[in-house]
């Protein structure tokens, strides 16, 4: 009998020890329920205010089109939920302006989106009645966005009609370096009987350039080698057809003091 009253005992000294146990479990999970219940609440809370709505938006990468012009084609708002707004469906967006060749999107929590932009080449302008036409590398014109004043981005095209002529120096010129592009400043279109492909370049140095819509970028590429070799202050024309020369411009003659020409 004494064993057994040790051991009842020993279980009664046990019994507040598990009841504070219990206590404290049981606190803990009704601190965790009452956490998440609150957390849910301010969860709903977000979504459904403004706190959770696009607050900014950037946009980089353009260059001719603006950055409000690529925020509309987007459809984000400062009232779209910073959550609701899905990349693929930006993308399809924007890209439908002809300009666009490619769009990424960046998130930043809280409320930051990043568009990036990467726009089509304008290769040249075709000039016709008195209005400069964008043309991309793709071939596209841009009809809209037209000027008046002539830009210094690209080439100038004059005297292009023809739609099929003006793919074929348009593909020519999207294989040019951007730095062959930018030394080129008008490109005639001046066909023959012999060379219905005949083109007449100027460019920003001086020179003049004779060559063939056909195989204008493979000619053109040896360009900046051709003028290297020759004397800055001669210009005349470099002809690029079939056989590459330099034919230097007939210099007006000289009349000397007593009124004679000097020969």
């Amino acid at each position: 009998m004494a064993l057994e009253k040790g051991k009842i005992v020993v279980l009664e000294e046990r019994v507040p020890k598990l009841k504070e146990r219990r206590r404290q479990k049981a606190n803990r999970r009704l601190i965790a329920y009452i956490s998440f219940f609150f957390l849910l609440i301010l969860c709903m809370i977000y979504f459904q205010s403004p706190l959770s709505y696009v607050r900014h938006i950037q946009v980089d990468g353009n260059r001719h089109l603006s950055e409000k012009q690529v925020i509309q084609l987007s459809g984000i708002t400062k009232r779209t939920s910073f959550w609701k707004v899905k990349e693929e469906e930006v993308r399809r967006n924007i890209e439908k302006h002809p300009e666009v060749k490619s769009v990424t999107l960046e998130k930043h929590f809280p409320n930051t989106i990043t568009i990036h932009v990467k726009e089509r080449r304008r290769i040249a302008y075709i000039y016709d009645k008195q209005t400069f036409f964008p043309l991309l590398e793709n071939g596209y014109i841009l009809k809209k966005r037209t000027s008046k004043t002539a830009p210094s981005d690209a080439p100038i095209l004059i005297n292009w009609k023809k739609g099929e002529d003006i793919q074929e120096i348009a593909g020519q010129l999207a294989q040019l370096s951007p730095s062959i592009l930018n030394a080129i400043s008008e490109i005639h279109y001046t066909p023959s009987n012999e060379d219905r492909y005949h083109i007449t370049v100027y460019m920003n140095d001086g020179f003049e350039v004779s060559a063939n819509v056909q195989n204008f970028a493979d000619k053109m590429s040896l360009y900046p080698s051709i003028v290297e070799q020759l004397d800055p202050r001669v210009k005349g024309v470099i002809h690029l057809e079939v056989s590459n020369y330099f034919t230097a411009y007939k210099q007006p003659k000289k009349e000397d003091d007593n009124g004679q020409t000097e020969r």
